[in-house]
């Protein structure tokens, strides 16, 4: 174990679990005042849900020999998983699980800006174990899974062995949960009256600026060392997010004549989803690119969106569905050798890295789509269970009608 590497992969996975209440803030600012606390707890049960899950099958399912397409049970409980770290291992392995486990844990969490003020709290539990179990951790599986059994034989994730690069969960993270919010969204229907405006634009820009503060854990512990790789990914990371709010400000000013702090705060996580995938692939150049792409086909997309049928509360798909794809395919396109230690991008000649990175984004999307479609299904039809809240406690609000509680209140008293 070496103990610089392994120092900052304690803290990357510390600033990775701080996104998830950051996306509990940004997204809890973004609703109506009555459904703050409700949205709140969304993120905060999957930290606690997700976490379980992941120790005792999640991490198995997503690591775990298995074949190309799924891991196994060979890890069920961590069984398997060595308390002491190895001869050469850089960090200790139960510190691996507990970095990927918060990438587990903050991905079932995005989708539920989707369906925002309108789901029943008691599914959406039932919801957060079943997705996280065949949704996340099979495409988990397909893009990181790296396996060398005892006799030298190679078991990857097909994607892994087709080439495919996602430095840090641009298709496994931010294109899976916004093609299963678009799912989510369509399924549980429209709210009723939805809100004018955010109720509290501070948590909104707190939120983002939690979220970019852990995304240097997330994009630069992908790295899993303090290394060069881990140093690029941290100032391409700033660097995109940088360009896509600014881009999206400017956007709004011309537009409108105003540039809102909720629109700079969304174009900069827009630029956070959109370099993900490929923060160990580009050098500070195709950042700004990508940042910039991030910020233009993002916000048209929020704009195309809201002209729909489809009630995508808080833009999930537009800016994690959109913006994760830009980014899958940017990563084929600015790709450098000198980074990624041996795989060109479209600008070093190699055209076929684009085309694996699309067939990347399609698979992720067919298969997030059609079995969170399947999920969400069947669970609308249990009896006692369904998708939709009742109209009395949309119309109350879901702080008091699920959680009995208020975000604010004059006096405690009361």
């Amino acid at each position: 174990m070496d103990s610089g590497h392994t120092s900052w992969m304690l803290m990357a996975t510390a600033l990775v679990f701080f996104m998830t209440p950051g996306l509990a803030f940004f997204y809890g600012g973004l609703v109506r005042a009555k459904n703050l606390v409700n949205t709140i707890m969304m993120s905060f049960m999957s930290i606690a849900i997700v976490s379980i899950v992941w120790v005792l099958w999640g991490y198995s399912l997503a690591f775990g020999t298995g074949n190309a397409f799924i891991g196994d049970f060979s890890h069920l409980g961590l069984s398997g998983i060595s308390f002491t770290s190895a001869e050469g291992d850089d960090i200790p392995p139960l510190l691996f699980v507990a970095f990927q486990m918060m990438f587990a844990v903050i991905t079932p969490a995005l989708i539920t800006g989707a369906f925002a003020e309108r789901f029943k709290f008691s599914t959406y539990l039932i919801f957060l174990v079943i997705w996280s179990t065949l949704v996340y951790s099979p495409i988990t599986h397909w893009v990181w899974a790296s396996n060398v059994l005892a006799d030298g034989t190679e078991v990857n994730g097909w994607l892994w062995d087709l080439g495919a690069l996602d430095f840090a969960g641009g298709t496994v993270i931010h294109i899976n949960a916004g093609i299963a919010a678009v799912v989510a969204a369509m399924l549980v229907g429209k709210r009723r009256n939805p809100g004018l405006q955010p109720n509290n634009v501070p948590y909104v820009v707190l939120g983002a600026a939690i979220l970019w503060l852990g995304w240097f854990g997330f994009n630069a512990g992908s790295a899993l060392q303090a290394n060069d790789s881990a140093a690029n990914a941290f100032l391409v990371t700033s660097l995109a997010a940088s360009t896509a709010a600014l881009t999206w400000g400017v956007i709004s000013h011309l537009k409108t004549g105003k540039m809102g702090a909720v629109g700079v705060a969304t174009g900069a996580v827009a630029g956070l989803v959109a370099i993900t995938p490929a923060a160990g692939a580009v050098n500070a150049m195709g950042s700004l690119a990508i940042g910039f792409g991030a910020g233009v086909i993002c916000f048209f997309a929020v704009e195309l969106l809201h002209k729909t049928n489809m009630d995508d509360a808080l833009d999930v798909f537009a800016v994690h569905g959109i913006g994760g794809i830009w980014g899958a395919i940017a990563t084929g396109i600015f790709a450098l050798e000198a980074i990624t230690g041996g795989t060109k991008g479209l600008i070093e000649g190699n055209a076929g890295q684009v085309g694996i990175q699309a067939v990347g984004v399609i698979a992720t999307v067919a298969y997030s789509g059609i079995v969170s479609f399947i999920i969400l299904f069947i669970l609308d039809k249990i009896p006692g269970l369904g998708l939709r809240s009742d109209e009395s406690d949309e119309d109350i609000g879901l702080d008091l009608a699920e959680h009995g509680e208020q975000a604010a209140v004059q006096d405690g008293a009361n």
